[in-house]
């Protein structure tokens, strides 16, 4: 599947924005929409920045898959700001909480698990 540049911006009022230029492929980006977004304080102390990806912030820019991929080659998936896709939440199926992607086990899709409650369902069966 091909990988495309994508812009992402969010308005936080006076805050400040948050901007970036990212590869993904359009399925990475279909399965991000409708989900919670968690920058944290990026913005400042106490900016608390988070929330629900729609499909208006995320803009495919019009530049080839295969000049995308070559160009990724140097720079990486980010090309500047911030990566949605690094900072999605997800929530766990078992427990409810919600996490980052990478402390969590997607079973197959809709039902991801937390490390956690994976880990204590390995402890019940040793």
């Amino acid at each position: 599947m091909g990988k495309y540049l994508y812009e992402f911006h969010w308005d936080c009022g006076r805050q400040g924005d948050v901007e970036g230029l990212f590869v993904a492929t359009q399925e990475q980006i279909d399965n991000a929409i409708g989900k919670e977004v968690y920058f944290g304080e990026i913005l400042g102390k106490h900016s608390e920045i988070f929330g629900e990806l729609e499909k208006c912030d995320i803009k495919k820019l019009e530049i080839s898959s295969e000049v995308v991929s070559e160009v990724s080659n140097h720079l990486g998936l980010t090309w500047s700001g911030y990566n949605p896709l690094h900072y999605l939440r997800y929530k766990c199926t078992k427990c409810g909480d919600e996490y980052p992607g990478e402390e969590m086990i997607c079973i197959d899709p809709g039902n991801e698990v937390c490390d956690y409650c994976t880990e204590e369902d390995q402890a019940k069966h040793n």
